[in-house]
């Protein structure tokens, strides 16, 4: 029996009400709708549940990988001989104090800036058009027009490597554009606090609307896509770049660099990893030939060496 086997026969023991899936296809879980089977999956309801497999994994020394809602996330088409705890499927508290909300990792974010209007409470309409959960928001810092997740995050319970629960907040965050102190994902985040303020639910309301018409004629949202391919580099907008040197629409196989945005690469029907990752490198490559500015992915991948 591999250590896998044995993971899932000792969490299955340890744990019955978890949700196990083996040999789960990640095209299921990414918003790029690609990629082959991971080994194992596991979707928490609970705290409980979340730590018993990082505790059970660690015992067998396999390391998990942490993920949300897949918004980010590039995974490989053979898939992953690996260990996934999923918190978008559950982990999903919703809770106010005042002016302050604290959400469990797995909350979508528009709907934690709904709840947050229905409260009367103004800092996250920013947040309403973003496709991730609170943990993957708060991992990279999610943001969109002129807001960041640090602007209103001010304290992120996390699990340990060792399973054990962690309280960071503040500064110790380390919030800083697409990055924090929990990007290099050995912690998985079960929930954090937001301090909002006090708003009128109306204007609330119409700058979220706003901001939802801004996306919609801006961003290709009809393509699967994990939204902005590139971080923007220094004194530079990735997607003005990439337009500038005549990317825009071009394709390699179902991949293509979209014809209404060219900071996303949008998957137009069939596009594979290898699809995504060639046009990647192939903007990468033109960019920095023709303009000398160097691209980073924002996107982060799995199973890819």
């Amino acid at each position: 029996m591999d250590s896998y086997s044995t993971l899932t026969n000792d969490l299955r023991a340890a744990c019955p009400g978890l949700e196990l899936r083996e040999n789960e296809p990640m095209a299921r879980h990414t918003t790029f709708r690609v990629g082959g089977p991971v080994r194992l999956m596991a979707l928490p309801k609970s705290g409980a549940e979340a730590a018993a497999a990082v505790k059970a994994a660690r015992a067998l020394g396999i390391t998990p990988f942490f993920m949300g809602n897949g918004s980010n996330l590039l995974a490989a088409d053979r898939g992953w001989e690996g260990f996934i705890i999923k918190t978008q499927a559950g982990l999903d508290a919703l809770e106010a104090d005042g002016s302050a909300i604290t959400a469990g990792s797995g909350v979508l974010l528009v709907r934690l800036a709904n709840f947050a209007r229905e409260l009367g409470l103004t800092g996250l309409e920013f947040a309403h058009g973003i496709p991730g959960s609170v943990g993957g928001a708060v991992t990279m810092n999610a943001g969109a027009y002129d807001g960041e997740i640090r602007q209103v995050c001010v304290e992120t319970t996390v699990l340990t490597p060792e399973g054990e629960l962690e309280t960071v907040a503040g500064e110790d965050q380390d919030f800083s554009y697409r990055h924090s102190a929990f990007s290099g994902g050995a912690r998985l985040i079960l929930g954090a606090k937001f301090q909002l303020q006090r708003g009128d639910g109306a204007a609330i309301q119409a700058r979220m609307d706003e901001l939802m018409e801004r996306r919609r004629s801006k961003q290709p949202l009809e393509y699967p896509s994990a939204g902005s391919t590139f971080k923007r580099p220094a004194g530079h907008f990735a997607a003005a770049l990439i337009d500038r040197c005549g990317l825009k629409g071009r394709r390699v196989g179902g991949a293509q660099v979209s014809e209404k945005h060219a900071g996303f690469i949008v998957n137009r029907g069939g596009a594979t990893c290898a699809d995504i990752l060639a046009l990647a490198e192939l903007v990468r490559e033109t960019v920095l030939r023709e303009t000398g500015v160097t691209l980073e992915m924002e996107v982060r991948t799995l199973g890819i060496s």
